[in-house]
């Protein structure tokens, strides 16, 4: 059985039942042409799952089937869910699908995330213009694809592509180059879901990274700068 996020109790999710949902309709997302060429993303929303502390869906950008953002469209008003919320959206980055921990303090939450995102992960596998997006064939729609610029490090190259909406709300971020190392592998996750939440590159160092953290902010900044 997994550990909660804190590792601090034992995760509870392997306890979680089996629910029945309607499938969302995919919504596409593309993006403008970059200076790298074009690129497009497949927002998908989940199911609204309706908990004791109130609604919970998410909607999930996809490049064809691999997952590169999470934006909550509906969570409880609550310290624990706010606290739990980038736990969740990096470990869903980092595993790739809806098999990630509770977050301690805030199972109702996880719980409704889970399920939320499971809807909009097979919604989208049953969207068949999911894999030609990732090849490069967009459909019309609005949003800005910015890449940044590549900053070099002595532990490599680090270069984002970051997606905005039409709100100039960052919706995606991607890694195009980034150092080949173990710290570097796990603390992506983490700077994609502060940067989700904070909205800019004003986020904090990873411990353990600080040369990709620091590397990863400059292209960030470069790339939201440049959005115009």
């Amino acid at each position: 059985m997994k550990r909660a996020i804190p590792v601090v109790v034992l995760s509870i999710a392997g306890l979680v039942p089996v629910w029945r949902y309607v499938p969302s309709t995919p919504v596409t997302t593309p993006s403008a042409s970059s200076p790298s060429g074009s690129t497009s993303g497949t927002g998908v929303k989940g199911t609204t799952v309706k908990t004791d502390k109130g609604p919970v869906q998410v909607q999930v950008t996809f490049d064809g089937d691999r997952i590169t953002a999470v934006k909550m469209l509906q969570q409880p008003n609550h310290p624990q869910t706010t606290a739990a919320v980038p736990k969740l959206v990096a470990e869903t980055l980092k595993a790739q699908s809806a098999d990630i921990d509770t977050v301690s303090g805030a199972t109702i939450t996880s719980n409704g995330y889970r399920k939320s995102l499971q809807a909009a992960i097979d919604a989208n596998h049953a969207n068949p213009k999911a894999s030609a997006s990732s090849s490069g064939s967009a459909s019309s729609a609005s949003g800005k694809t910015v890449t940044g610029p590549t900053v070099n490090t002595s532990k490599g190259a680090v270069q984002v592509q970051v997606t905005f909406d039409d709100d100039a709300e960052i919706t995606a971020v991607k890694m195009l180059q980034q150092p080949n190392h173990p710290q570097t592998t796990a603390a992506v996750p983490k700077l994609v879901a502060e940067t989700l939440k904070a909205q800019s590159a004003d986020i904090d160092t990873v411990s353990g990274a600080t040369i990709t953290s620091d590397a990863y902010k400059k292209s960030l900044q470069a790339a939201i700068d440049s959005k115009e």
